[in-house]
């Protein structure tokens, strides 16, 4: 078999979507044992595929491989696996709990290790509209002011039909803190995933006839607008500090970080207008403004949108990222203080996706164990340094 041939259905493989004459092809090749280096070096190096934490078993790869044949001659049809959403990233591959791309800075390794796993505990704080701060933890549910919730998630009931319009709405406000995540719906049904270090103004309820508004003070957000159509037209406006975004019924993610230059607004479906103040503009799906706290002017990008709401779904997902980056969006999941003592360690970039759920010492030892540059690390009082 041509070599040609051969890496495009091992590609297809590894993307789940090859097909039974596909898969047989690929473990005949695979019987000659002369093959299998060639089938672990295009795998984790022409094709960038993910690198494990631990040693990674072709034995199990030809398992799997001969496992899926068995199902196809089974069922006479090629397999339909469920793919991950997310369309441009390479998934999960051979019995892998984690993965990570490797960017131009990696001495490759093999390992597959059992991983232990850091539990987030969510500490969500509720703040009323009369200053009163409720802590959503594990302990007790939560059950007043039109609303219910635990340590995860708070759900506003919908807004009664013989309620009156009020001339003042009561506002609340969640804040999450670093090293945690919510979810939160609103009384009109817009479903918001916050990510951690976050905080959101919103109405208790909204006011038929009027803009249902709500602010992303910092932080990040992902959003599911329940469409103006199911509210006599209200449209939905999210505001941050340096734009507001317009929207009639859509999903988009905003990412506004308080230390960081930029505000991020990435269209999935839709359609919304981001307007600075300097200017406005109307963002496509696959589109994402770049405003900027100085000058307010917006830059608009196509973008891999998979790639920028990763996050919602339990993924970190970079993309030539440098590890200055990467780090900065760890310390936030895992509430942790990243000192480098290099600002050359800074600037090596990696491209890949990552469990949120993975152990932060593992994250650390897979750094430092694939740099040639032989990276360091120290954790000690959640303070990291890097060196």
């Amino acid at each position: 078999m041509k070599d040609l041939e051969i890496e495009k259905i091992i590609i297809k493989y590894i993307q789940q979507e090859a097909n039974y004459s596909e898969l047989k092809k690929l473990d005949l090749w695979l019987k000659d044992k002369t093959n299998n280096e060639l089938f672990n070096h295009f795998v984790k190096t022409e094709y960038l595929i993910a690198i494990n934490l631990g040693n990674y078993n072709l034995q199990k790869g030809k398992k799997a491989i001969r496992k899926k044949l068995d199902l196809q001659r089974r069922k006479r049809k090629v397999a339909i696996i469920k793919k991950m959403s997310l369309a441009a990233s390479i998934v999960i591959v051979l019995s892998c709990s984690i993965s990570l791309l490797i960017g131009d800075n990696s001495s490759l390794k093999n390992s597959l290790i059992e991983t232990p796993i850091e539990i987030k505990v969510n500490k969500a704080i509720l703040t009323l509209n009369n200053g009163e701060k409720i802590n959503l933890d594990s302990n007790k549910k939560y059950s007043a002011n039109n609303a219910a919730g635990n340590d995860k998630e708070l759900l506003y009931l919908p807004k009664n039909e013989t309620e009156k319009t009020v001339e003042k709405l009561a506002y609340n406000y969640l804040t999450i803190p670093r090293g945690s995540d919510f979810f939160v719906q609103l009384s009109d049904g817009t479903k918001i995933f916050l990510n951690s270090d976050s905080k959101i103004k919103y109405p208790v309820t909204f006011n038929e006839g009027k803009t249902r508004k709500v602010e992303l003070l910092y932080g990040e957000a992902y959003f599911e607008v329940s469409p103006s159509s199911k509210h006599n037209g209200d449209s939905f406006t999210v505001l941050t500090k340096n734009q507001e975004v317009l929207v009639l019924g859509t999903h988009f993610n905003v990412k506004a970080y308080k230390e960081d230059r930029l505000v991020y607004t990435t269209l999935i479906e839709g359609t919304v207008k981001v307007n600075s103040g300097l200017n406005a503009i109307l963002l496509a799906p696959n589109q994402q403004s770049r405003v900027s706290n100085d000058t307010k002017f917006i830059e608009v990008l196509n973008v891999d949108v998979s790639h920028e709401v990763a996050w919602v779904k339990g993924l970190f997902s970079f993309n030539n990222a440098p590890l200055k980056e990467i780090m900065k969006t760890l310390s936030r999941h895992y509430n942790v203080e990243v000192i480098f003592e290099s600002e050359k360690i800074k600037k090596y970039k990696f491209t890949g996706i990552l469990e949120s759920k993975t152990a932060l010492k593992e994250i650390l030892k897979f750094f430092e164990s694939i740099s040639d540059e032989n990276i360091k690390y120290s954790l000690n009082d959640n303070k990291i340094r890097i060196k």
